[in-house]
């Protein structure tokens, strides 16, 4: 049902009622905010691309669409970030929301991500995490739990807001095993 719903329900408040429909089928919380732990990536039926090892690594998860302009303005700023801090210990990883995966393939063909990019196609982790708008992204610490989340993409304030919480992460002692 999730799957066959239009680019146009997507936007706005449509995203809500598809992600709360796609989370009582997937069996998984309803809903991630900070100070709740992240989904597991693995088991989320993600597709088309390798998952890097997460593992006491500080990830960014932004969940986007082939056709949000902002999404496209937000794919610089990952690689810049990834770059500048991946010798840290930070994943980026960007997971499609496309119901079409040939729209995920020419988007990441077109822009060449220096980061992980997957697409969703069942929208089950887009569902269990009941993603606001497009993009969103969210900052997971060391030990999975959700510390910061940025609903849209507001270009340089957005960049600052994540190297300055990026930083924080990293700055962190990882949990004791």
């Amino acid at each position: 049902m999730v799957a066959s719903l239009t680019r146009s329900y997507w936007l706005g408040t449509g995203i809500a009622a598809a992600a709360a429909i796609a989370a009582l089928s997937t069996g998984m919380p309803a809903q991630v905010a900070p100070g709740n732990a992240f989904p597991s990536l693995a088991e989320a039926g993600l597709v088309g691309g390798l998952l890097p090892g997460t593992a006491g690594k500080v990830v960014l998860v932004d969940f986007w669409a082939s056709w949000c302009a902002p999404c496209k303005a937000s794919f610089p700023v990952y690689s810049r970030l990834q770059s500048a801090y991946a010798d840290r210990g930070l994943e980026v990883i960007a997971v499609s929301v496309d119901e079409d995966a040939s729209a995920f393939s020419a988007f990441v063909a077109k822009l060449k991500p220096t980061f992980a990019t997957v697409h969703d196609p069942g929208h089950k982790l887009v569902g269990a995490v009941k993603v606001p708008t497009m993009p969103t992204s969210y900052l997971v610490d060391r030990a999975g739990k959700v510390r910061f989340m940025h609903a849209g993409f507001h270009g340089e304030q957005t960049e600052r807001e994540l190297r300055g919480e990026i930083e924080t992460l990293l700055g962190e002692r990882p949990a004791a095993p």
